[in-house]
């Protein structure tokens, strides 16, 4: 598909306000691919010191973990000492880190490993040490003295200082300060920004996704929600797995080289989760290409979840160098199905079981945007087995368990067209085809609810390839595909649909058509995989 992208008076306004300074999804060379490494904060939060991470740097070893692509040590909340020196610079609690921070980053690296950092945006942290307002040039220059290369900025203790500044706007101003400090340095920091999930789950998703809009342009990560459970927290942990899986589905369309939606740690040693949870989450977090970065004591982890952790299938499509994020081929009560297309044209799926029982299920080759008539060689990531098929994939899945296959398309099968469902960010509710009629309705996996989105913009259900979604007299419906600009859709990366003769938006809402608001919640779309963002 090759729309043309939205171009709404508040977006114009919104890019006028981006400083000059290279972005980074326009330097995409510093974080090509989603980092992997570990933090210590969802398994011991403040209780971090030397040992800790020379211990881990030394498990990573011996594990094999470095040799998979766990290259970064990352210090979170309560490094520092609680009072800044005389000349206004951080330093290090030289309870917890004897040899000081600088020491620690030149061991790390002796053993070719990285370290990084983190500070937060107000002027205090979220544990109540020094935060960087009004210091953030001399915490760039002694972070970089220091050797750090990484840098996770969080969101605590952050208000409006200027008259008639709205929050939202407060939170950009101290993120592109940052953004071009660290542009202007010879060899920039990686920025992880934790703004976006300070406007998280208010019900309203305006301000959240206007926040979404810019930070791909300051940072290379983003950490876009909830934190996700901690070690001794309280609450299901798989529970807390979901929440952020679902907060990061709704903004695939965001993620491209350099910059990577972030949906937190993994944590693969919570008393409270089984192996099966376990590996279901690594297996998400690879399919949609999210950071790899461990909350765990790495030293004690069991033989059977670091060979989940190092599985070198998983761990190539996590970091495949096209970037893309998977999005919902289908969604019902029970079971999501993801695809995603990879560098070398093979095609991704990975298929969640989110009931407590096994299901039995499969997945058409169609839903997948691949040529039901030929057969395909798919391997499955985890045992690296491969199978022929042809027509669907089978699966038994127990309770909680994520399968992920690799599908090879052979020649001459043509190419994969983007497949998978229309879904309101907001609601959660699918776009549904029934006969001639096109309304929103519960996600349940039918064929109505499965759209292919063509090169000319056009959407087709699985159940009427010949009918295609068509904006007419202020409504839209389903008529036969006959082209023409009332059936071609362009879609921006503000989620907006919009019809190309009308100039309206697909709106969840009656008559399914009206002017095109900025990402107002009845018209921000999720997409299927492998539609342009032009």
């Amino acid at each position: 598909m090759r729309p043309l992208l939205p171009h709404f008076a508040a977006t114009l306004a919104l890019l006028a306000t981006v400083p000059s300074t290279t972005a980074s999804i326009e330097r995409s060379n510093l974080l090509p691919t989603p980092p992997m490494g570990f933090n210590n904060w969802s398994r011991f939060m403040c209780d971090l010191n030397e040992t800790l991470f020379t211990s881990t740097a030394d498990a990573m070893l011996k594990t094999g973990l470095q040799a998979a692509g766990y290259t970064r040590l990352n210090l979170d909340d309560c490094w520092m000492a609680t009072q800044r020196l005389p000349n206004g610079s951080l330093t290090w609690n030289a309870t917890k880190f004897p040899h000081g921070l600088p020491w620690l980053s030149s061991h790390l690296r002796s053993l070719n490993f990285t370290l990084g950092i983190y500070q937060d945006a107000g002027n205090m942290t979220c544990g109540g040490y020094p935060g960087s307002y009004g210091h953030e040039a001399i915490d760039a220059a002694t972070f970089t003295s220091w050797g750090i290369d990484y840098l996770k900025l969080d969101g605590c203790n952050v208000f409006p200082s200027a008259p008639h500044r709205t929050l939202e706007q407060e939170y950009r101003a101290r993120y592109a300060l940052w953004h071009q400090i660290l542009s202007s340095q010879s060899h920039p920091l990686i920025f992880s920004e934790s703004a976006p999930a300070y406007f998280a789950a208010t019900g309203n998703n305006t301000a959240w996704y206007e926040v979404m809009d810019w930070v791909p342009r300051y940072g290379e990560l983003a950490r876009h929600s909830t934190d996700i459970l901690v070690y001794v927290g309280e609450g299901s942990a798989w529970d807390s797995i979901m929440v952020n899986y679902g907060f990061n589905v709704l903004l695939a369309r965001y993620q491209r080289p350099g910059y990577f939606n972030d949906p937190d740690f993994l944590i693969p040693d919570h008393p409270g989760l089984t192996l099966l949870e376990k590996k279901s989450q690594f297996a998400l977090w690879a399919a949609m290409g999210a950071p790899l970065i461990i909350s765990a004591y790495i030293p004690a982890l069991p033989a059977e979840v670091l060979d989940a952790l190092r599985n070198p299938r998983l761990i190539a499509v996590d970091q495949d160098p096209l970037g893309l994020q998977a999005t919902l081929a289908s969604r019902s009560a029970g079971v999501d199905v993801l695809t995603r297309s990879l560098a070398n044209g093979d095609r991704l799926v990975a298929v969640l079981n989110k009931r407590n029982q096994t299901v039995s299920t499969e997945v058409s080759v169609d839903r997948l945007g691949l040529d039901a008539r030929c057969a395909y060689r798919a391997q499955d990531l985890w045992d690296g087995d491969v199978r022929t098929v042809q027509a669907a994939v089978a699966l038994e899945l127990e309770s909680h368990a994520t399968a992920v296959f690799r599908v090879a398309i052979p020649p001459g099968c043509g190419e994969v067209v983007p497949t998978g469902i229309v879904f309101n960010t907001a609601s959660g509710r699918c776009l549904t085809a029934g006969g001639a009629e096109v309304g929103f309705a519960t996600c349940d996996a039918s064929d109505g609810q499965i759209w292919r989105v063509t090169a000319a913009g056009t959407l087709q259900p699985l159940s009427s390839p010949g009918l295609c979604l068509t904006a007419e007299a202020g409504r839209v419906s389903l008529l036969a595909c006959r082209g023409g600009d009332a059936q071609a859709w362009s879609y921006a990366v503000t989620g907006n649909l919009k019809n190309r003769r009308t100039g309206e938006c697909l709106t969840e809402g009656s008559g399914l058509l009206s002017a095109c608001l900025f990402e107002t919640n009845s018209q921000v779309f999720g997409l299927p995989s492998g539609v342009a963002l032009v």
